[in-house]
């Protein structure tokens, strides 16, 4: 086509041919005049509205993301240290040190149980999406139960992380702000300020805003990012976020492992086949997880557990396997953050971060590749049971964590295969297959492990395995979006293309014809 003198001009001429093209559906026009008349009328989905709202937002979900972190880690420093160290060592007989697992797990999941039965349901990660999707809001009467359910769990030692009720947190948040203080009532527009919530939560909490942000985005659905019109201002809402959170908490915005000293210093075309195998690999784990998983909770329902009127047994069911498993193999303890560093190296118990007494029953230590399997499916384990006790918490970290055990099981078998790339491969892989995050998964990966150049090797893990799990659904909700979802498929309402292609041998009487309905074109 040869190129239009007009073109860019406002000089368009309409014909039956080409149509104009209509409005876009409120919520997706950005620009309709200019800044100052789109700030003085407000209209909803314009860049100023969302600027705005997206900095309020943020600020309202960085304070409230503090406020939890702070409570968290004091609860935490005072049960699993401050209090052992003032009150139990050097006055329990050494051996009784190990008791303090039971005694925290069963009672933080106790109570956690409590919560639920008595302040109401506070939803999952599950639940989240579903009012994405379905209100495009999330209650705040699920906030406060799951502030508690959660950080009980958590504190009891479950491989369940504060990440997903964070987004559960800051999702209700955004969506209230939205309705409340701006009046929203548009589905879309409200939507838009839900996931600006959930973008700002995870952004703040893995400290990396992109790939916090389409962590959010991508969860939604199962096929990469669907809410793609939000995509911008949620980002934008994550880096106001994660501002405000990492300042006021006093958490630096850098990487928070380090599993070799020396960095990978570039990738090769070995490296991508490596994470791609790694990847098939982790896929099929994720796969054997799910089944695993599906065997366990229908136990549970076996048992009449499932109800929030039986939480509080739920939850001791659940932390039986928990406990056992923390006493035995201290490093299948929490969520797993700090963990992994401990994993990746293959660092002594000594260095866990959390858990009192390190040692556990026996002394464990990930000293060979046979423990390092071990320690992986043991923590897989330990996230089902976790789950199916009822816990609240994201499984991200959890993952991850396993993921690593994993590389590291696998470096010892074969030297060759740089470590870094090994753990965060197998990490992306495992995760990847159960939360439908390909694109923000490598980048949180390497982010936090200060390893850009692993980026393309762990790319390829988390695309083979979102490939590999395709038909392995593991979060219900997750589904595609119904308004633009005959437009990803072809159908035979579809406009069909004519064969045009100089290349045609009309030497057999080949005909040009528009294709029709059974006629395919091969490519």
């Amino acid at each position: 086509m040869p190129p239009q003198a007009d073109y860019g001009t406002n000089d368009v001429k309409e014909d039956a041919a080409h149509p104009p093209i209509s409005s876009p559906p409120n919520g997706m026009v950005k620009t309709r005049s200019s800044f100052a008349e789109d700030l003085k009328t407000f209209a909803e989905g314009t860049v100023p509205q969302s600027i705005i709202v997206a900095g309020v937002i943020g600020v309202v979900c960085g304070v409230a993301a503090n406020v939890y972190y702070k409570i968290l880690w004091t609860l935490l420093e005072f049960i699993w240290h401050d209090f052992p160290n003032k009150y139990i060592v050097d006055v329990w007989p050494q051996w009784l040190y190990v008791m303090w697992i039971p005694i925290i797990g069963f009672s933080m999941a106790y109570c956690s149980g409590l919560t639920v039965k008595y302040l109401g349901e506070p939803g999952d990660l599950a639940y989240t999406i579903k009012c994405v999707h379905k209100k495009a809001f999330i209650g705040m009467d699920h906030v406060m139960p799951m502030v508690c359910a959660s950080q009980f769990g958590i504190l009891g030692g479950g491989s369940l992380g504060p990440e997903a009720p964070l987004v559960a947190i800051c999702a209700a948040l955004g969506g209230f702000v939205s309705r409340t203080v701006f009046k929203r009532t548009n589905k879309n527009i409200v939507r838009k300020h839900t996931l600006m919530g959930m973008a700002g939560a995870l952004a703040a909490f893995f400290g990396s805003p992109l790939g916090g942000s389409m962590f959010a985005l991508e969860v939604n659905s199962r096929f990469g990012v669907e809410y793609f019109e939000h995509m911008i201002e949620a980002i934008f809402c994550g880096e106001v976020t994660l501002a405000v959170f990492r300042s006021l908490a006093g958490l630096p915005i850098a990487p928070i492992w380090e599993i070799q000293k020396v960095k990978l210093d570039g990738a090769t075309a070995g490296n991508v086949l490596t994470g791609a195998v790694i990847g098939l690999v982790g896929g099929g784990i994720a796969a054997l997880f799910a089944m695993f998983h599906g065997k366990v909770m229908a136990w549970f329902k076996s048992k009449n557990l499932l109800s929030d009127e039986n939480a509080p047994n739920r939850a001791l069911y659940g932390a039986v396997v928990v406990v056992i498993l923390g006493m035995v193999i201290p490093q299948t303890m929490f969520w797993g953050e700090y963990e992994f560093q401990t994993l990746s190296t293959m660092s002594p118990a000594s260095t866990l971060t959390h858990i009192w007494p390190t040692t556990g029953l026996f002394g464990f230590e990930m000293e060979n590749g046979t423990h390092a399997l071990i320690v992986a499916f043991a923590k897989l384990i330990a996230i089902s049971f976790t789950v199916a006790g009822g816990y609240r918490g994201g499984f991200i970290f959890p993952f991850f964590a396993s993921g690593a055990a994993l590389g590291r099981a696998l470096c010892w078998v074969i030297p060759s295969i740089p470590i870094p790339l090994a753990c965060l491969s197998f990490a992306a892989a495992i995760n990847v297959g159960i939360t439908r995050t390909a694109l923000a998964t490598p980048i949180i990966l390497c982010f936090l492990a200060g390893e850009q150049n692993a980026m393309s090797g762990v790319l390829a893990a988390s695309l083979v395995s979102l490939f590999a799990t395709t038909y392995m659904p593991f979060i219900g909700p997750q589904q595609p979006r119904e308004d633009i979802h005959t437009a990803m498929f072809a159908t035979i309402d579809d406009p069909q293309i004519e064969i045009d292609d100089e290349h045609v041998d009309d030497s057999e009487d080949a005909e040009k014809q528009p294709l029709t309905e059974g006629t395919s074109v091969d490519v």
